[in-house]
């Protein structure tokens, strides 16, 4: 097992961290981060990506910049974010105070056969995202860290801000939300109070 690898629930860790989410607006990466958001209690401020593989950090980058006054929280895992590293650049220049991104980092591609993943052979993407320019970024490996930085989450201001959770790497059972991309999308921005046309 390498090093990078960590032994926390994903299930139990994602529960831990939307405790108490308050106005939390939330974007998944696909597969198992969104299985996992589900599983947590689905709600109208969850925006789940099917398809969008690299895309997370980016669409929540969007929604951050076009809700100021909302906190956002990207939830992906280490697979998608590497995908979409060069994303954490851009994110970095724009500086949205109001956006945290969690990588659920298991060292492996949960969704393409289980292949270790960059971050499984040592690449650390805490480190990565603060040589990106951002910097406050943190690795958390148990539950009473999670528990401790949970407030940060609903945070408006001091932001972008990156967390790897290291999770053990497992089978656990899909718990599948909505996947229609349309409901999905009028349910945000009704939630947000916009237009559904």
């Amino acid at each position: 097992m390498s090093e990078s690898v960590g032994t926390l629930d994903r299930r139990r860790a994602v529960r831990v961290l939307l405790a108490e989410r308050g106005d939390l607006l939330v974007v998944t990466g696909l597969g198992s981060p969104s299985y996992d958001v589900f599983d947590a209690g689905d709600h109208d401020a969850n925006f789940y990506l099917w398809g969008a593989m690299g895309g997370a950090a980016l669409v929540g980058l969007g929604l951050a910049l076009a809700q100021p006054t909302r906190p956002v929280a990207v939830v992906t895992g280490d697979g998608e974010q590497i995908m979409g590293a060069g994303g954490l650049m851009t994110v970095a220049v724009a500086r949205p105070a109001n956006l945290t991104i969690v990588v659920l980092d298991n060292g492996h591609y949960g969704e393409t056969g289980m292949q270790r993943s960059h971050s499984g052979l040592g690449v650390r993407l805490d480190r990565v995202a603060q040589a990106s320019g951002i910097e406050d970024a943190v690795e958390i490996a148990d539950e009473a860290g999670l528990a401790a930085y949970r407030p940060r989450l609903r945070a408006t201001s001091g932001g972008p801000r990156f967390v790897r959770v290291r999770i053990a790497s497992g089978h656990v059972e899909r718990a599948l939300p909505p996947r229609d991309g349309v409901f999905l999308k009028h349910r945000m921005r009704g939630h947000l109070g916009l237009t559904v046309s």
